[in-house]
């Protein structure tokens, strides 16, 4: 059932005042990657479960591999089967043509990133194509996020360690932050604070100090990238500060990797790997998802 433009904008009107909420009652809503069906299913049952509201996400290869529209039936499909409040992000959309695809399809949250695709963009291609994306969204009221750089790391298990003395180069500065900001218009600022996609050999740690500076600089939300592998106290402390937002993918598709490594050698002998998906895949996703909405306090906050 194709959903309505009606329909895209109370859904991102919505969106948009949950975020507010959430900021000032001080939890935050998990972002979590959308691989598959499966994937999907383990969260909206995570959903279900704590009474929590939540976003799934697609990057452009999934968004390759699945579709859109595809993606946004499947969705409004587990909203009504499921009783939950889910939303939909496109997460580094490489380019403003694709964020744009992304708006069209009805998503509310958009995150244009074309420093992704283009490590080397100059801060001016960065802020046009973002401000153009903020331009076009408000057709829909979808709410756009974005960042001044290139944010690194993989939605991966690594090996290496990490190296902070790169890293901390590219953290977020107030100063930064707000002209950033301001000259785009953006919804969301995404925070470069420590965090780092993928999951890593030694937990991650978030420069918390400097979160609370960069919350100080601006009045948008804040989210945070490459939550995977970041030890809980640091989530919790983000969200009393004020971050609203957190994606997890690594930590998901690690848990869905070893659960169906896992099906094979016990189950040698079954080959409809969909049953094996649903015994033991779904549920170890699921657990993954529960324990971060634990962890970000926005158990029985949803509004269906």
């Amino acid at each position: 059932m194709a959903i309505t433009l009606q329909e895209v904008r109370q859904n991102c009107q919505k969106a948009r005042s949950r975020m507010a909420q959430a900021r000032a009652e001080k939890w935050a809503f998990g972002a979590f990657n959308l691989d598959d069906e499966p994937t999907l299913e383990a969260v909206a049952r995570a959903a279900k479960v704590k009474n929590a509201p939540v976003l799934v996400e697609v990057s452009q290869g999934e968004v390759d591999s699945i579709g859109l529209a595809n993606v946004r039936d499947m969705v409004d499909n587990a909203k009504r089967e499921m009783g939950v409040e889910m939303y939909i992000n496109l997460d580094h959309s490489p380019s403003v043509e694709a964020a744009k695809k992304g708006i069209d399809a009805g998503f509310e949250f958009i995150h244009i990133d074309v420093s992704q695709a283009n490590h080397n963009a100059s801060d001016e291609e960065i802020i046009a194509a973002t401000r153009e994306v903020v331009e076009y969204a408000r057709f829909t009221g979808a709410l756009v996020e974005s960042e001044p750089h290139y944010f690194g790391g993989s939605s991966n298990l690594h090996t290496e360690a990490i190296d902070y003395t790169e890293i901390r180069k590219t953290f977020s500065t107030p100063e930064g932050t707000k002209q950033f900001r301001d000259a785009t218009g953006i919804d969301t600022f995404a925070a470069a604070i420590g965090n780092l996609h993928g999951k890593y050999p030694v937990p991650k740690k978030l420069d918390l100090d400097l979160l609370r500076e960069l919350r100080a600089a601006v009045d948008c939300n804040i989210s945070l990238h490459g939550g995977s592998g970041t030890p809980a106290h640091y989530f919790r402390g983000a969200v009393e500060i004020g971050v609203t937002k957190i994606n997890i993918n690594s930590d998901m598709r690690i848990a869905y990797r070893l659960a169906l490594e896992k099906a094979l050698k016990e189950r040698p002998n079954e080959y409809s790997v969909a049953k094996l998906i649903e015994e033991y895949v779904i549920p170890e996703v699921q657990k993954v998802v529960e324990d971060k909405i634990d962890t970000f306090n926005s158990a029985g906050k949803a509004v269906v």
